[in-house]
């Protein structure tokens, strides 16, 4: 049934004319940009996470009390002393903070990197599929100019022997 539905779903290229084809490249390389930009903040949102969990491993292994420079924007940052370090404030999307332990706080980038992970395994798929597809357009399209060039020459050499008998 799914071999069906995907004959069902899928594009002749081949009953499509000149102008189509190009429309239909354009839309599917735009399609790329996007999945490539996706792809792009996705492999951003990993680093970051795996920054988080490098410094919550190092901040487990600081003594107390120790002297630490705290952000306060990109560029300013404040002298501060770790007091409970067992007591980390994570930051759950849109604004929303919940008090973890590191423990909890490592299994919590833990999950947040296997989802970042998967999204970026099928957003990778996607991208491949996209690049066939494009390849598959570019493909018919070189054949319709093959095709045209084709049909030109027939047309001179039709010309050429009407003009020789006449």
């Amino acid at each position: 049934m799914s071999g069906e539905q995907s004959e069902a779903n899928s594009i002749q290229l081949d009953e499509m004319s000149l102008d189509q084809l190009q429309q239909l490249r354009q839309q599917e390389e735009g399609r790329l940009q996007g999945l490539t930009q996706r792809y792009a903040q996705l492999r951003a949102a990993a680093a970051r996470i795996s920054a988080s969990s490098r410094a919550v491993t190092e901040l487990e292994e600081a003594p107390d009390d120790s002297q630490v420079l705290v952000p306060l924007t990109d560029s300013l940052y404040v002298p501060g002393k770790l007091k409970p370090k067992n007591k980390l404030l994570v930051e759950l999307g849109t604004g929303y903070y919940v008090e973890k332990t590191s423990t909890e706080t490592q299994e919590f980038l833990d999950r947040k990197a296997r989802l970042v992970q998967a999204n970026t395994d099928n957003v990778t798929q996607v991208i491949q599929a996209t690049q066939r597809n494009v390849q598959a357009i570019v493909s018919a399209m070189q054949g319709k100019l093959l095709e045209i060039r084709a049909r030109q020459e027939g047309m001179r050499h039709r010309a050429a022997v009407e003009g020789q008998s006449a």
